[in-house]
C-alpha cells in the first residue's frame, strides 16, 4: 500500500536525521552541489554550440557531452551511472544522437530550447516532440542534466530512484519512457509540495530520499520485515558501501580544507586581504577557524548577482589591501571538475572589466595530466586575459613556509607554478 502523507512526513524525518543520507552528504552541505550548476549550464551551452558548428563528434568520448556527464556524475550517489546511457554503443547503434545528424541536430535544439527559457509548459512540448523523434537510446536519462538546468521542475532518473517511487508509491513506473517519467514527476512535484516545509522546493532533496529508498538505505517501514529478511545481505551491503563513501568524501575534504588553509595563510603573509569560499568560512584547521582568517562577505566588485553568486564559491581569493581588485584567484580540485574548475576562473576574469588575474589550479599530483589535458581543449584555446596556471598538492606543501617567509607578493607563486604545455 502507498505510503500516507503523515507515513511520508516520517520517512522525510528519518532520512533527514540520519548522517549518512543523500540528504546530508550530498543536498545540503555539498559544495560539490553548489557548484556544478552554472558550470554544468555552460558545458551545455557549449554543447549546443558544438552541434551547432559541426564540431560535436561522433562519439562519447572526447565530446563536450561527456564533460557535461562527467560533472554531473562526480556528484556521485544520486548520479551513479548517469553517463551509462550516452556511452555510444556502436553494435546496437545508440544513442543514435552520433552518428545521425539529424538526430544529434534535434538533441542540441532540444538542449538550446531548454536552456531558453524556464516556462515548464514550454519545456514539456519540447520533452514530448523529442519524444516523438523515437531517437532510439535517446530517453529519459536526459533528464539528469534537466534537473541541472531547472532544479525545482524536472527530478533526476535512473534505476534507484524509480525503485524508490514504485515502492513508496506502490507503483511499477519503467526504465527508458518518458511517459513514464513525466508520470512520475507529477507525483514527485505534488508531493515535494506537501512536503516542502521538511525538505526544499528543489527536487534534489525528494530525489535523494527516493534514492535512498531505492538502494536499501532507507526501510520503509517494519511490514517489509519478510523482504528485509531476504534482502538484509543486499541493505547491509548498501549501507557499508555508503559509509565507505562517506568516509572517503570526509578524507577528500579533509585535505581540500587543508590546502584551502595554506593558501590562505600565505595570502595574509604576502599582505592580501583573502576571502575563503562562503561554504566554507565555517570549518576549521589544526584549530585555526578559517572564518577568523577571511573576509567576512564577498566585497562589491561590480559583478551581476548570478555571477557574485559563483564568484564567493571559488576556494580561496586574495584581494588588495583595500580589497577592492582580485589579485589571485584559487580553486582546489582534489577530486571535482578540473573543466568546472577552469568555468568558474575565467567567470570570475570575463566579469571584471577585462581586468587581468593570475588564476591558479590547486590539485594532487596525479591529476597533472588531466589538468594539461583540459588546458589543451579547444574551448580553452585563446583564455585572454586569464594568466591560468596550476599548483601541485606536493609543491604548496613542500614550500608554503618558505613563501610565507620570503615572499613579496602574488609573484613568489610563479617558482611552483606550471603553464599548458605545448
Amino acid at each position: 500500500m502507498a505510503l500516507s502523507l503523515d507515513d511520508m512526513r516520517t520517512l522525510a524525518g528519518r532520512y533527514k536525521s540520519d548522517s549518512e543520507s543523500v540528504y546530508n552528504t550530498w543536498f545540503i552541505d555539498s559544495p560539490v552541489r553548489l557548484k556544478a550548476f552554472r558550470s554544468i549550464r555552460c558545458g551545455v551551452q557549449e554543447i549546443v554550440r558544438c552541434i551547432r558548428d559541426g564540431t560535436f563528434g561522433n562519439d562519447f568520448r572526447g565530446s563536450p557531452l561527456e564533460t557535461v556527464l562527467d560533472s554531473i556524475t562526480e556528484q556521485k550517489q544520486v548520479f551513479d551511472g548517469a553517463a551509462h546511457p550516452f556511452y555510444w554503443k556502436p553494435k546496437l547503434r545508440i544513442p543514435d544522437i552520433y552518428e545521425n545528424e539529424e538526430n544529434k541536430r534535434a538533441f542540441g535544439q532540444f538542449l538550446e530550447r531548454c536552456l531558453a527559457t524556464t516556462d515548464e509548459d514550454r519545456i514539456l512540448r519540447e520533452i514530448h516532440e523529442l519524444d516523438r523523434l523515437r531517437i532510439k537510446g535517446l530517453g529519459p536519462a536526459v533528464a539528469n542534466i534537466l534537473y541541472f538546468l531547472h532544479p525545482t521542475s524536472f527530478p533526476p532518473f535512473n534505476t534507484a530512484i524509480l525503485r524508490g517511487f514504485n515502492a513508496l508509491f506502490e507503483d511499477s513506473k519503467k526504465l527508458g519512457s518518458w511517459t513514464e517519467y513525466l508520470g512520475m514527476r507529477d507525483v514527485i512535484l505534488n508531493t515535494n509540495l506537501q512536503l516542502s516545509s521538511l525538505l526544499s522546493k528543489d527536487l534534489g532533496a525528494l530525489s535523494g530520499l527516493l534514492f535512498d529508498t531505492g538502494v536499501g538505505k532507507l526501510v520503509v517501514d517494519a511490514n517489509w520485515s519478510e523482504a528485509l529478511a531476504r534482502e538484509r545481505k543486499s541493505i547491509e551491503k548498501v549501507s557499508l558501501k555508503r559509509h565507505a563513501e562517506v568516509q572517503q568524501d570526509i578524507r577528500e575534504e579533509n585535505e581540500h580544507l587543508k590546502i584551502q588553509y595554506l593558501l590562505t595563510k600565505i595570502g595574509r603573509a604576502l599582505g592580501y586581504q583573502v576571502h575563503v569560499a562562503s561554504n566554507d568560512r565555517g570549518k576549521v584547521y589544526d584549530g585555526q577557524s578559517l572564518a577568523e582568517m577571511s573576509l567576512p562577505a564577498l566585497p562589491h566588485l561590480s559583478l551581476a548577482e548570478d555571477v557574485a553568486q559563483t564568484v564567493a564559491l571559488i576556494d580561496v581569493l586574495w584581494l588588495s589591501s583595500d580589497a577592492s581588485t582580485v589579485v589571485c584567484a584559487f580553486e582546489v580540485e582534489k577530486s571535482t571538475s578540473i573543466y568546472s574548475g577552469i568555468l568558474r576562473l575565467i567567470d570570475l576574469v570575463h566579469s571584471m572589466d577585462g581586468q587581468s588575474s593570475n588564476a591558479f589550479l590547486v590539485a594532487p599530483d596525479s591529476r597533472e595530466k588531466e589538468i594539461q589535458a583540459q588546458l589543451h581543449r579547444p574551448a580553452f584555446a585563446d583564455l585572454g586575459k586569464l594568466n591560468l596556471r596550476y599548483i601541485l598538492f606536493s609543491e604548496l606543501c613542500e614550500h608554503c613556509a618558505g613563501l610565507c617567509k620570503f615572499g613579496e607578493d602574488h609573484r613568489a607563486l610563479l617558482k611552483i607554478a606550471k603553464g599548458r604545455e605545448g
